[in-house]
């Protein structure tokens, strides 16, 4: 007996001896451990999805701060009524009265407050003066409306071009602090990466941490209050709306009704901050549907196929001990729960219900053959027997999971380490708590209903015997890997953020409305750097505390030159009529509208220079602040992307604006371009190269793993072999429909592949051991079909469940991610009940076979 038997021997022994003691310890280790999992916490911020070490999230940081970019909400407003009705601008004055009273929002603004400069006859010297809006102008409705859709401060961002929808934007307070918080830890993590020793950046950096997280908290609960005050403001206007309520305000003395109609009023929220706050609702929705659906649903499963109640509550009471514990510590740990981490929970019942069946199966076998044995006796052979299977299964699937933390994204690396940690608690406590139950237990005769009715591996098994039937198996397979190639050649890496959820859900309603009417959803911010002129004085040396001198001075008249205000023109026009770009919005509106109350005349640079010395308040913040920075010398272009576009590609979308900005302002000039769409797309494009990477990782410890395991070069190669195949299968099945690759689906080989492995290896194992009982390739088929088969089975259809309840999701990629992991174990059942033995059986597939030449050999 070897060294490895000797333990499994002893820890089996020390379940069964003492079952009392040994559950009673593991129920206290739960119950200690469950008491932390209220602070496990959540946190589906848009920070979750972003690398970590980006260079283009620096300099995004730094242009929302240089360029004073708000921290904005959406409402997208479609009256029933022309938009300048008397109605429509009573419910829009209405509405930004009560928004404005919302804890948390700055000021509203709306075409209530838009300055009207076309249409009230001004002149350019009047922008430094009083400038009537919607509230106090005198022009005619004509004018105004056609310089709201014709004005390039307001067309298609402020109001649609059909001038059926107009947009509020929502300013929150600013939170200065969560910035600083997000500064000071970049800071102390890059002072560790020089100095790994520094004891005092790394107390400094844990307190930081553990201040930042109160503070989000705190900011994530006021967030969350002020989303729902808006939230049911937009509802009862919607319903006030469809039931034609009135409504009293300063435009009229009466009141105004609005007319009861088929379409009525429609008001939708769009913005990063509602996402975010509907994303973490969405994350606690799939947990609890996950968990509670999967239980359900397994227990059905589980007595279908047993047809004994005390299999069902066994299961299911070790999943619920395992979840509990593993949610406990990462409670404990300061663990935090993401939109692609969510699923950890259904993820760790799949996997320990597939340990959990295993041992019953174990377990029912032996009751069947050793009858005459003590119920401790058959339980105690029933743990040693199953114990190296289910170590290696789980070892295998900790390497699958564990390759995620090759990525540089925060959520990524999270799910790969508390998956590897909850699997890993799985197998102790379903072997520690299984051994201690049914040591309790009486033993009671097995219900052997299901496997005489049910002959699917029987069948498997006889395709794999038949030599004709192999063939085709064969030829099925190589078929299935050639198209499967040819399809992975045609995958890509592509995602919108709004389609990421259902229709029927208000981020999709919202986000579409904004995108067709407003302008566009998702942000785009485009620099362009100056490079320093010889012939001028160097503006950017001068420090912050002369900036307001140096805007007041002749040198802002001398910033606005031709060579400035030509790249300026050119950019902005290109912008304008590039593809799948929405709303434009620079120092070039102001251009545009100047040359308009300036008779025709370009402004120059004397009278660009007053507007920017002069211009304050309001204005200054609409108009100059946000696109032009001369301390800097800089242009700031803030860009909307139509996120709806099917056609948008869009990593090469940003390819190609990089290429054609770079040739378009020459070499006087740098083009960066940031945003959310460039962060999210750099972030897609590391996962995809990491998980490339570990693949070849996972692959090659999976190999080194199966020759351990089996002491065979062979059977390593076919244990390889048959899980790469499904999992090619459907990435090139993805590739012909022309689904692309997302955050989620992107995951599913390394995935699948620490999954899947779990039939081969226990498979294999049992086909070893009826090998050298029969000493029969055949009759070891028929028979590790007879008994292992039937395990294999329940277990896949667990997973099949266990991933199949995400389809319940509102999250798009939970949904492709379910749906295709179920495709891709049920590949890997077929290819381990019927190419495996087919291959097991080849002529040069198998070690007996070189046994048994080897003995014809010696005997002649």
């Amino acid at each position: 007996m070897n060294k490895s038997d000797k333990i499994k021997q002893k820890l089996a022994r020390m379940l069964v001896s003492a079952p009392k003691l040994s559950l009673t310890l593991a129920l206290i280790l739960c119950a200690f451990l469950s008491a932390f999992v209220p602070k496990l916490a959540i946190d589906a911020s848009t920070q979750t999805l972003l690398l970590e070490n980006d260079k283009d999230l620096e300099l995004w940081r730094d242009i929302t701060k240089r360029y004073k970019i708000p921290n904005t909400l959406v409402i997208a407003y479609t009256p029933n009524s022309d938009l300048l009705s008397e109605s429509s601008i009573s419910t829009l004055a209405a509405l930004s009265k009560d928004l404005a009273q919302i804890k948390g929002v700055k000021s509203v603004f709306s075409m209530l407050d838009a300055p009207l400069l076309l249409s009230s006859g001004l002149k350019f010297s009047d922008l430094l003066g009083t400038i009537p809006t919607l509230k106090d102008s005198n022009a005619s409705k004509e004018a105004i409306k056609a310089e709201f859709l014709s004005s390039p401060f307001y067309k298609n961002s402020l109001v649609s071009s059909d001038f059926k929808t107009t947009a509020l934007l929502l300013t929150l307070e600013p939170n200065p602090g969560y910035n600083e918080f997000i500064t000071s830890i970049t800071a102390l993590e890059n002072t560790l990466k020089t100095a790994e020793n520094n004891a005092t950046a790394k107390t400094l950096l844990k307190e930081q941490r553990a201040a930042f997280k109160a503070y989000r908290d705190e900011l994530r609960v006021a967030e969350h209050e002020q989303i729902a005050q808006i939230r049911q403001v937009i509802a009862k206007y919607n319903q006030n709306s469809q039931n034609g309520i009135p409504y009293q305000d300063e435009f009229s003395n009466s009141q105004s009704r609005i007319p009861h109609q088929a379409s009525s009023s429609q008001l939708f929220l769009g913005g990063i901050n509602m996402i975010a706050d509907d994303m973490i609702a969405f994350v606690r929705s799939d947990l609890a549907t996950y968990g509670l659906a999967t239980l359900l649903l397994c227990s059905l499963c589980l007595f279908v196929y047993y047809l004994q109640l005390r299999y069902v509550f066994l299961a299911i009471f070790i999943c619920l001990v395992c979840v509990g514990v593993a949610s406990g510590l990462f409670g404990l740990l300061g663990f935090e729960i993401t939109v692609i981490s969510s699923n950890y929970i259904a993820l760790q019942l799949i996997i320990t219900l597939s340990v959990v069946i295993h041992l019953i199966n174990s377990y029912r076998e032996f009751l069947r053959k050793k009858s005459s044995f003590s119920q401790k006796a058959i339980v105690y052979l029933a743990l040693k027997e199953r114990m190296s299977p289910c170590f290696f299964a789980i070892f295998t699937t900790i390497i699958g999971f564990i390759s995620l933390v090759f990525s540089d994204i925060r959520p990524i690396i999270s799910l790969g380490v508390m998956m590897s940690a909850s699997i890993t608690l799985s197998l102790i406590f379903s072997f520690w708590l299984f051994g201690s139950i049914m040591s309790l237990l009486s033993k009671k005769s097995v219900n052997t209903a299901f496997e005489r009715y049910f002959s699917l591996t029987t069948l498997c098994a006889k395709i794999a015997s038949n030599l004709r039937a192999r063939k085709v198996v064969f030829a099925i397979s190589a078929l299935g890997l050639c198209v499967g190639l040819w399809g992975i050649s045609k995958l890509s890496v592509e995602n919108s953020f709004i389609g990421y959820f259902k229709e029927n859900t208000d981020i999709y309603k919202g986000m579409k409305l904004i995108d067709n009417k407003l302008g566009g959803t998702v942000p785009l911010d485009i620099i362009i750097s100056f490079k320093k002129d010889k012939k001028e004085p160097r503006n950017s040396s001068l420090d912050d505390e002369f900036a307001d001198e140096f805007a007041s001075s002749d040198a802002a008249q001398y910033w606005f030159n031709e060579r400035r205000m030509s790249v300026l023109k050119s950019v902005n026009e290109y912008l304008k009529n590039k593809e799948f770009i929405g709303s434009v919005s620079s120092l070039a509106d102001l251009l545009e509208v100047g040359k308009e109350l300036n008779e025709g005349r370009e402004l120059d640079a004397l009278a660009l220079a007053l507007i920017y010395s002069s211009l304050s308040g309001e204005r200054r913040e609409l108009i100059l602040t946000p696109f032009v920075s001369i301390e800097n010398d800089e242009l700031h272009f803030s860009v909307r992307t139509l996120d709806s576009d099917p056609r948008l590609k869009r990593a090469e979308f940003l390819r190609t604006l990089q290429n054609e900005l770079n040739e378009l302002v020459g070499e006087n000039a740098q083009v960066k371009i940031s945003g959310a769409m460039k962060l999210y797309t750099n972030m897609l494009d590391s996962l995809f190269s990491s998980q490339i990477n570990s693949l070849g990782f996972v692959l090659l410890a999976f190999f080194a793993t199966f020759w351990l395991i089996f002491a065979s070069l062979r059977l390593a190669i076919i244990a390889i072999c048959i899980n790469i195949l499904p999992l090619i299968c459907v990435l090139g099945a993805m590739g012909l429909a022309g689904l692309s690759l997302d955050i989620m689906s992107i995951t599913i080989g390394s995935i699948s592949l620490g999954i899947g492995v779990d039939s081969a290896i226990h498979y294999i194992y049992r086909y070893k051991r009826e090998l050298a009982h029969f000493k029969d390739s055949k009759k070891a088929i028929i028979a590790s079909h007879a008994s292992i088969g039937y395990a294999l089975y329940y277990t896949s259809f667990a997973v099949f469940i266990g991933f199949g309840v995400m389809i319940s999701s509102n999250f798009w990629p939970t949904i492709y991610f379910g749906a295709l992991t179920d495709l891709v174990m049920f590949f890997m059942l077929a290819s381990s009940l019927i190419l495996l033995p087919s291959l097991l059986l080849s002529q040069s597939a198998y070690p007996a076979n070189e046994q048994n030449k080897a003995k014809t050999t010696n005997a002649v």
